[in-house]
């Protein structure tokens, strides 16, 4: 693993990913025009997640906790989107259903075309919000997350830009689930499921339960991102106290990540948008879960993260995983 000084960009001997740390609007405008195929990316949602500074709570991100002020920054990030994709080329990106309204919109108002909305559900989530008396409490338990799927306008018809771009279409064979069509909804297995055995709280077996001819589960689904999972390829990383899991024990891992998506869940999103041998962005790269998509599914990474913690972990993972892949192939 490398980095250029003068710009900080970080690859591995397989050459299939690129990294680059500092802030996504800064070094997505020294991009040329048209340049990817696909933008799949997890941005901040605006909440003030866990008091994180780069989701809106505390210093550098206090704007984004207005909604007019998270709208306007979405905006000014997917205008940048809007300039680097290629015609038809599709963006991806998660929101908080909270906030995801303003995510919406921005994104609109930057001239990229709302296509649709994916729902991937999980139903482990915790509520963020503490007991009040006669039992009570000011909020529910999060149980999905909406995805926005939008498109940068196309270049004349669909026809002319396949042929001319090869984006503007989804790739509907390449992502059937048992043989059907792909859905808008993606499904979670409970971290306690094992073979075909469900947990008592898992949305496919309760979903699966109460419509038993219609069988939800033949949706796309895949488990939760374990810790052998999240952590693969950080062997070498210092353990961390992990705030968001902290528990009466203290808990500790080397991927301190808050928001690590499941590895198969970006695998088929990026493959839903990306053509073959495509390049797929990710401006808000995290700790690289896009990236490791994006190579196991043959296409090219450039990924942009601006918070250092998560450097280190996202190069680990991504060089874990392109060996991994490469051995495989």
């Amino acid at each position: 693993m490398s980095a250029n000084r003068k710009l900080p960009v970080y690859s591995d001997d397989t050459g299939r990913w690129r990294l680059v740390e500092g802030d996504s609007l800064r070094l997505m405008a020294k991009l040329p025009d048209s340049c990817v195929d696909a933008v799949c990316t997890d941005p901040p949602y605006g909440i003030g997640f866990h008091g994180e500074s780069w989701d809106g709570a505390g210093k550098g991100g206090h704007l984004l906790a207005s909604g007019t002020a998270f709208a306007a920054w979405t905006k000014t990030w997917a205008a940048e989107c809007l300039r680097v994709l290629k015609p038809g080329g599709h963006l991806l990106a998660f929101g908080s259903p909270k906030t995801f309204h303003r995510l919406t919109s921005g994104v609109e108002d930057a001239g990229l075309e709302v296509r649709d909305v994916l729902m991937w559900i999980y139903g482990q989530g915790a509520p963020k919000a503490r007991k009040l008396p006669g039992g009570r409490a000011a909020m529910l338990k999060p149980a999905y997350e909406p995805i926005l799927l939008a498109r940068k306008p196309l270049d004349g018809t669909t026809a002319r830009n396949l042929e001319e771009w090869a984006t503007g279409a989804l790739n509907i064979e390449g992502c059937r689930v048992n043989g059907y069509w792909p859905a808008q909804l993606a499904l979670s297995h409970a971290p306690g499921c094992a073979g075909g055995v469900c947990a008592a709280d898992c949305p496919i077996r309760l979903l699966d339960a109460a419509r038993p001819g219609l069988r939800p589960s033949r949706m796309f689904f895949c488990g939760k991102a374990s810790k052998r999972e999240r952590e693969a390829g950080c062997d070498e990383l210092p353990l961390q106290s992990d705030r968001l899991y902290s528990r009466p024990v203290e808990r500790l891992r080397r991927n301190i990540h808050p928001t690590v998506k499941p590895i198969d869940l970006m695998r088929w999103l990026v493959a839903l948008v990306t053509p073959p041998d495509g390049v797929v962005l990710d401006p808000f790269a995290g700790s690289g879960t896009t990236g490791i998509a994006a190579f196991v599914e043959g296409r090219a990474f450039l990924g942009v993260e601006r918070e250092p913690k998560y450097i280190d972990i996202a190069c680990a993972r991504l060089t874990h995983w392109a060996r991994e892949a490469t051995d495989a192939s």
